[in-house]
Formats: C-alpha cells, sequence, structure tokens
C-alpha cells in the first residue's frame, strides 16, 4: 500500500504572535542594519533562526555579549523583570517581540501582586516562557508541572492566591492540572480567559478532527518547540503514531510505508516553506492527492512597536 492522501491540517504553521516577532527583527535590521541582536531564539525553529542570522541577526543569552548602543530584540517568549531593567541599564535600543498573549500574563501578574496574590503557574520548567513570567516578581510564584505537583505546592497564604498558565501547553492536560488545582485551592482566582492562547488551542482541535482520518501524523516543528511537541504528543494520545521533523530530510519512507493517508499539521513557529518541501517528500514516496482540512481561518493581528511601523 502506499500513501494515498496527504491530509494538511488547518490551521497550521505561523500565529500571529510569530509573524510579529519575525517581522520585528526583519524591520530592525531594515531600519538600522546588521547587526540586530536578539536575546535567545526569536521563536523556536531552528530555520526561521538561520534564516535570520543569514540576514544579520546575532542570537544571544547573555546581555554582556551585546555591544554598548546596540539594537536589541527580546524573543516572543518574553523576559524577566531583570532582563529588562538589564538592557535599560546597558543603553540598548530596545525593541520587545513579546507575544501580546504573553505579555497579558504578566500584567496579569502585575495587576494580582499588587493586591497581594501569590501564584500558582502551571508549565515546564526551564522554558523561556515560563522563566519570564515567573521572573515578572521577585517570589510568590509556585511552578506545577503535572498534577502530582500540586499536591506539594506550598503557597505561604491562600485567601489571596491566583492560577496562570504557559501559553503553549497541552490544552487537555492543562485542564487536568487547572481542575487539581481548583480541587485544592477552591477559592483560587482564574482567568476571565484561559491563558493558553488562541493558536495553540486551534492547532491542536485540528489534529484532534485529523487524528480520526489518518493513519499517521507528520508535525513539522523544531525539538525545543513547546507547541509543536504538544501536537505530536495530542496525535499519539489519540492512537494515532506521530513523527517531529524540523527539516524535510527528517523525514524517514519507513514512518509512511504502508499507510493510506498521512496527516500534515505544523506548530505555530514553523514556516509554511517547510510544509510544502515534506509534501514534495511525500510525493516522491507515491502520494498523489493533497487535501486541506476544513478549519477555522485565523485572522488575528498584533501591531508593531512603535518606531519599527512603515513610514508614509
Amino acid at each position: 500500500m502506499t500513501v494515498e492522501e496527504v491530509i494538511l491540517a488547518e490551521p497550521r504553521g505561523f500565529c500571529a504572535g510569530v509573524d510579529r516577532a519575525i517581522d520585528i527583527v526583519e524591520r530592525a535590521l531594515a531600519k538600522f542594519g546588521a547587526p540586530i541582536y536578539v536575546r535567545h531564539e526569536i521563536v523556536h525553529n531552528t530555520f526561521v533562526v538561520n534564516d535570520l542570522k543569514a540576514k544579520g541577526a546575532i542570537f544571544i543569552e547573555e546581555l554582556s555579549d551585546v555591544p554598548p548602543g546596540a539594537t536589541l530584540v527580546f524573543s516572543a517568549h518574553g523576559v524577566s523583570k531583570a532582563v529588562q531593567e538589564e538592557a535599560e541599564q546597558r543603553g540598548f535600543r530596545i525593541f520587545d517581540a513579546t507575544c501580546p498573549l504573553v505579555s497579558k500574563v504578566h500584567v496579569e501578574v502585575a495587576k494580582l501582586a499588587k493586591e497581594g496574590y501569590e501564584f500558582i503557574m502551571i508549565g515546564h520548567k526551564g522554558h523561556p516562557e515560563v522563566e519570564g513570567t515567573m521572573g515578572q516578581l521577585d517570589h510568590g510564584i509556585h511552578l506545577v508541572e503535572d498534577v502530582a505537583d500540586v499536591a506539594r505546592v506550598s503557597p505561604l497564604q491562600t485567601e489571596k492566591l491566583a492560577v496562570v498558565t504557559q501559553t503553549t501547553l497541552s490544552v487537555d492536560d492543562a485542564a487536568e492540572i487547572t481542575a487539581a488545582v481548583r480541587a485544592r485551592f477552591p477559592s483560587i482566582r482564574e482567568p476571565k480567559q484561559q491563558d493558553i492562547c488562541y493558536a495553540t488551542q486551534n492547532r491542536q482541535d485540528a489534529v484532534k478532527l485529523m487524528s480520526r482520518e489518518v493513519d499517521v501524523m507528520i508535525v513539522v516543528g523544531s525539538p525545543t518547540s513547546s507547541n509543536s511537541n504538544r501536537l505530536a504528543e495530542l496525535a499519539r494520545k489519540l492512537g494515532v503514531p506521530a513523527y517531529m521533523v524540523d527539516s524535510p530530510a527528517e523525514l524517514k519512507p519507513e514512518w509512511i510505508e504502508g499507510k493510506s493517508r498521512v496527516g500534515l499539521t505544523a506548530g505555530a513557529s514553523a514556516p509554511e516553506v517547510l510544509v510544502k518541501e515534506v509534501i514534495d517528500r511525500i510525493k516522491a514516496q507515491g502520494a498523489v492527492a493533497v487535501r486541506k482540512m476544513d478549519g477555522i481561518v485565523e485572522t488575528v493581528k498584533f501591531p508593531l512597536p512603535k518606531g519599527l511601523k512603515l513610514e508614509g
């Protein structure tokens, strides 16, 4: 049996926050010239990072690696208050590419902290978004990664306790952990709208729909991409073998051998050019038909920071 059909998830690939972050770096390069320094990978995708490096972006982790007077961009994942303050003290020209949906969580944390709240954050330890959010306060944010962590967490008080979430988690996992938090702390304050972003939700919903129709799922995304990893995990939970590829060259023929229908999606930081190249690789294995699923059409757009908008 050869591949009869490739089914494309809708939506897939770039979200508004990723589009905006890449646009910020490209416009800064056009306006101020190379090099432009970027703290951390602007988004978690190898192809995107290498493309921007070729255009003159330099990716750093430590601000001490940025020369005085340089232009610095904060990545889409957000940064701690300490990093913001150090960058300002060093006198860089700063553009903040933090996704507005991550910034919304930061604003909520700052607002409630002034009211005396402590926080439980659901997220992955060491992820730059989690470090950025937890770094909005000196103390008072307790990280939980799973249901077991909820039983161990020890806030100093429980009268004023709020929960926040990394924006790129598994929707189902986050709901399960939130339920455990609510069971242990019944009066906990939750966000009016969930913190998991629309793009993460939409891409996971598309995988749920597609998993009923396909024999195997290919996810285009880098190993460091949280939301891409969640898509592959979700497919496997639903009983579909799933593989992640950072580039089309990583697609192994044995993954799709004997599979009639191949599902293809991409994480929110993966460009469509890679999806097209993966389709070409699958077509080389004998696939003839490519069908796009019906799905949500995303129209979200985020404004650019002042100083980078097109003039005229």
